[in-house]
């Protein structure tokens, strides 16, 4: 907490064994596994590609592949349903989102979206890590590497996430401390990692709370719980990653070292 103070009806391919190629195919051919092609194209987590195989509903130049471990090349013709899949360069977004946007790629509603920030930080099609609700401020993360976010996001890691709360009045530390030892949610009981006062702590009505728990508006609802509104939320660190020299509704690429410590996490 520190940083406060500081800052399908398709003929199917005969099984093959798991490491062999496409046929016509050398090992040579800058082959890469079938669910690895489907996660760089941004369609899921490669786990999850191997279920999408298995279940028959991926093909490669027209024929129906069931046998996990396959492989293929950039060359292939490889289909999800009826969605032709490109391999693509894995791309890495940071967003310091404004108020007044919603989390979605699509909206029926016609709102603004957090797609529009971000419309020219990349070629391929990147979509949100998790999501951030219409006034909440703050970073968020947009990627294709479907393994990425499936690790970002699933509770057992526990990706920390830092927030700058103000409300609607004065906080007691009976309640602090009541948030530290868990509040009872409807879908569940959630604990925060750290809360404490902002700055020198006069100001009793800001907060610092970091938690790794994925709930829907979950610091919204800790705090409405205890009779608080919550005025402003706003995500200043995000696995890791800090707003800092990211002004308000402006982007970034993540430099190497940023992905290579976010892929050691967990």
């Amino acid at each position: 907490m520190e940083k406060f103070r500081k800052t399908t009806g398709r003929r199917e391919v005969p099984a093959r064994n798991a490491k062999a190629a496409l046929p016509g195919k050398s090992a040579n051919d800058g082959l890469i596994r079938l669910n690895k092609y489907i996660a760089n194209a941004g369609v899921c987590s490669r786990r999850e590609a191997d279920k999408l195989i298995s279940a028959g509903a991926v093909t490669v130049n027209g024929k129906v592949v069931t046998e996990l471990g396959t492989k293929v090349s950039p060359g292939d013709k490889v289909q999800y349903g009826e969605q032709s899949l490109k391999l693509e360069k894995l791309r890495y977004v940071l967003l310091n989102k404004p108020k007044g946007f919603i989390t979605t790629t699509d909206d029926p509603q016609e709102r603004k979206t957090v797609m529009t920030l971000i419309a020219k930080a990349c070629k391929e099609r990147v979509y949100p890590v998790g999501r951030l609700d219409r006034n909440t401020t703050g970073l968020l993360l947009f990627t294709n590497d479907g393994d990425l976010t499936k690790k970002l996001l699933h509770p057992r890691h526990g990706i920390q996430k830092i927030y700058h709360v103000v409300l609607d009045k004065a906080v007691t530390k009976k309640d602090m401390n009541q948030i530290l030892e868990g509040i009872q949610l409807e879908d569940g009981l959630v604990r925060v990692d750290a809360i404490e006062y902002i700055g020198d702590g006069k100001d009793k009505k800001q907060l610092g709370v970091e938690l790794h728990s994925g709930k829907n508006r979950v610091v919204r609802r800790i705090f409405e719980q205890l009779n608080y509104k919550v005025v402003r939320l706003d995500r200043v660190a995000f696995a890791g990653l800090t707003k800092k020299r990211l002004p308000r509704g402006e982007w970034r690429l993540l430099d190497e070292k940023e992905v290579s410590f976010l892929k050691m996490l967990g």
